[in-house]
């Protein structure tokens, strides 16, 4: 079997297919590409047996057709090292014998392939469902993840935490993750999906289709109760959902926080992470006073005998107010939003902060939950 390939299409498919693949695995021949040839294509196919991830390339000058496996990180770390130009790949079907020539013959790489029959192929659990489709712009789902997972939970207790909500309408999309002490619902509504249902994305696989999938792709989205695959012209992702509900979010978001205020994004940023150095390790609080015009911030540590303060100029609607936060969590959601400035939403010290951008791009709307901590006085 023989076949040509650009240098550089190869390896920008593998590096992708390599993302699913994990650092350590039970399965040795996990730690490897499938590659395949048939109809004058070549198939990378990479696997967590949880997730699966296949990449197809066009091929030229074709001899013969077959399967093989190949270490992934040698195959990806060689790959990187080529520059941009036509390479010619062999195998012998005998011995599993590979051979790369590059640089008009100059370069010639071997390696000892192993049969592909000895990968693991994804399958779809039983009593799946009827599977659903729908199409949609990468865009507007890789717009969805990026403004939700960094909410996503990492305790094994909350399982159904660790990934991102879709809940899917005929009309829209809304991501929702959570960890418990922080919330973040993103709706979408520049994709009609024309299927209703609930499904939870495992954190991995939404890092991969960060990672893999080009916002101008148009997806094909096929899912059932399970599993879902997920199509474009070069990849073809298979992952599996995580079982269980989620939590009902609609009930922990306040309906009615009539204290407002308007403040700059960047500059509140900044000083929620220099007071922030100030907190104790130990509870990482920090105590916002809120006056008609002005917002102060404050952080210390008894046990170093450490204080942080600073003050910025905000508009605020309401009686004066002392609330807690955590810093590192506070820092993370005004990360989070995307505008300049940015509204928060608050009741009195025990219920929870909402914060939103002060505009929304047309078709979405985003919203930013942050619980409080305990907070006696300022």
């Amino acid at each position: 079997m023989k076949f040509h390939v650009p240098s550089k299409t190869l390896y920008s498919v593998a590096s992708g297919v390599s993302k699913v693949i994990n650092a350590k695995n039970a399965l040795a021949v996990l730690n490897n590409f499938h590659l395949a040839v048939a109809d004058d294509k070549l198939t990378i196919t990479g696997s967590d047996v949880e997730n699966a991830l296949m990449g197809t390339i066009p091929l030229t000058e074709v001899e013969g057709e077959g399967s093989f496996c190949i270490d992934a990180r040698r195959l990806v770390d060689f790959l990187k090292e080529i520059p941009d130009q036509p390479i010619e790949i062999e195998v012998n079907e005998e011995t599993l014998e590979m051979t790369i020539q590059c640089d008009g013959g100059n370069g010639r790489f071997e390696w000892v392939a192993t049969p592909g029959d000895q990968y693991p192929q994804y399958k779809e659990e039983e009593d799946a469902g009827e599977p659903m489709t729908f199409n949609c712009p990468a865009e507007q789902l890789l717009k969805g993840i990026d403004n939700t997972i960094f909410a996503v939970g990492n305790d094994d207790f909350h399982p159904q935490m660790m990934g991102i909500l879709l809940d899917i309408k005929a009309d829209g999309i809304t991501f929702v993750a959570t960890d418990t002490r922080k919330l973040v619902r993103f709706i979408n509504k520049n994709v009609a999906p024309g299927v209703e249902a609930r499904r939870i994305l495992p954190y991995k696989p939404a890092q991969i289709l960060k990672g893999v999938f080009g916002r101008d792709d148009e997806l094909e989205i096929t899912f059932t109760a399970k599993s879902a695959t997920i199509r474009s012209s070069v990849y073809v992702f298979n992952c599996r959902f995580i079982k269980g509900n989620f939590p009902p979010y609609d009930r922990v978001i306040p309906q009615n926080n009539p204290y407002v205020m308007r403040i700059d994004r960047l500059s509140f940023l900044n000083r929620v992470r220099r007071v922030g150095v100030f907190v104790d390790a130990g509870f990482g609080l920090e105590k916002l006073k809120i006056t008609n015009d002005r917002i102060y911030l404050k952080a210390d540590d008894p046990n170093m005998q450490t204080k942080g303060i600073e003050s910025l100029a905000c508009e605020y609607n309401g009686s004066d107010l002392v609330i807690g936060f955590s810093a590192p969590f506070l820092a993370e959601i005004c990360n989070g939003l995307p505008t300049e400035e940015i509204l928060v939403k608050l009741s009195d010290p025990s219920r929870p902060g909402v914060f939103c951008p002060t505009e929304n791009e047309e078709g979405t709307d985003l919203l930013m939950l942050l619980m409080p901590m305990n907070v006696s006085e300022f």
